[in-house]
């Protein structure tokens, strides 16, 4: 469970607080340079324009500059500043490339981090489930639609949260080509959504993955009757003494979570597992460069140890086992389901707030907004990865888009 005080000072008492929001001045030139960088994007500080940052602290401006994107997660959490439409200030900043310009030290520090250490290995890949994942299945199916589907859903003919979701995972099935009786894998299966949907609408078998008890027991309860099981396994633990083969393979939303230092590992193991004619797909957000390390405040905060790809590194780690066989970005999708999942975060809060407090509220309102922010920005990206061991036969095509 996230401690709703940890890795930052305490909200400001009202007294440290300016009744009115706090503007740039000559004798303050910490907020001046933030104003004058927020110009560029486009974002006034006490404007009253929705993108515009009110600002209640006086350090806000010094603690943003001396941390970067840490710093302004973080002051936002502590209630130092506002913004009426947080994802659309995120996405001007990312546009006029802010995040460049501050901070520099914080990045460079989180980039060494992750170029030195295998910060994802077997001793600490268990924290992100313990973390984040097991928050609660009530607060999660509170947020989520009614597959309980925890990634980026597909809008190109949906109107609601539940019919992009459902588009989603039938476009998987599709593209995976699922037939009745094949044995699915899913490595990283959440609470579930993908195995449900396969097993009940493609009657396949299906094995899942995870590390969440939470999951695992709430997805198990979920799919009774059904030919799925759930394994609390992690990925590099499954079938060590290589007996089980499957038709497919599917992992979804769980690659940002293996780290560069395993690409090959994971690819390896899926290669080993995955039958001759068999297909995976991947389904990955991903960064545009691979040198650019994750965002400070949502590794500490969010996804300890995440690591997003770049599509040349996906690449060069199949290389050896597996043809690409198609690629898709609907990166964009991903603005319009997490503007969704806030909606229904916020709708639900009052059934949450004594037990989470205000702290956690504003850390998950800046989480959903942030990221939709990112997307819209195209700063990341949605990518659904086809691969084959050897080539299907004639060539493979992506099915269409309608179900």
């Amino acid at each position: 469970m996230m401690e709703q005080t940890r890795n930052g000072p305490a909200p400001p008492s009202a007294d440290t607080r300016t009744k009115a929001p706090h503007r740039p001045g000559p004798l303050d030139p910490a907020l001046s340079a933030i104003a004058v960088l927020l110009a560029e994007a486009d974002i006034e500080i006490g404007g009253e324009r929705p993108w515009d940052m009110l600002i209640h602290h006086p350090q806000t401006a010094d603690r943003i500059l001396a941390r970067g994107s840490l710093g302004l997660g973080e002051s936002y959490m502590d209630g130092w500043w506002d913004c009426a439409q947080l994802d659309e200030f995120i996405a001007r900043v990312l546009i006029a490339r802010l995040d460049e310009k501050v901070g520099a030290t914080a990045l460079m520090v989180q980039g060494l981090r992750a170029r030195l250490f295998n910060l994802q290995n077997m001793r600490r890949t268990w924290k992100v489930g313990q973390m984040h994942y097991d928050l609660g299945n009530n607060f999660f199916e509170a947020m989520l639609d009614g597959h309980l589907a925890y990634t980026c859903g597909y809008w190109a003919q949906a109107d609601t949260l539940e019919d992009a979701q459902t588009a989603k995972l039938d476009l998987i099935c599709r593209k995976l080509r699922l037939e009745p009786g094949m044995r699915l894998l899913d490595i990283g299966c959440g609470w579930g959504s993908l195995m449900k949907f396969a097993a009940e609408r493609y009657g396949a078998d299906c094995i899942g993955l995870t590390i969440s008890r939470e999951q695992a027991e709430h997805g198990q309860m979920r799919c009774s009757g059904l030919p799925v099981a759930f394994r609390l396994q992690d990925y590099r633990q499954f079938d060590r003494d290589d007996s089980e083969r499957f038709d497919r393979i599917a992992s979804i939303g769980m690659f940002e979570h293996v780290g560069h230092k395993n690409h090959r590992a994971f690819f390896k193991i899926a290669r080993r597992h995955l039958k001759e004619d068999g297909l995976l797909l991947l389904h990955t957000i991903g960064k545009n460069r691979r040198r650019n390390p994750i965002d400070p405040w949502i590794e500490r905060y969010i996804f300890p140890n995440g690591d997003l790809p770049s599509l040349g590194q996906i690449a060069d780690s199949s290389e050896n086992g597996f043809i690409t066989e198609d690629v898709h970005n609907f990166g964009a999708d991903y603005d319009r389901t997490l503007l969704a999942w806030h909606a229904r975060f916020e709708a639900a809060w009052p059934h949450f707030a004594t037990r989470y407090g205000e702290r956690f509220r504003r850390m998950w309102r800046y989480y959903l907004l942030a990221c939709a922010g990112t997307f819209r920005a195209r700063s990341n990206q949605l990518w659904q990865v086809v691969l084959s061991p050897r080539g299907v036969v004639g060539g493979y095509r992506r099915p269409s888009e309608s179900c």
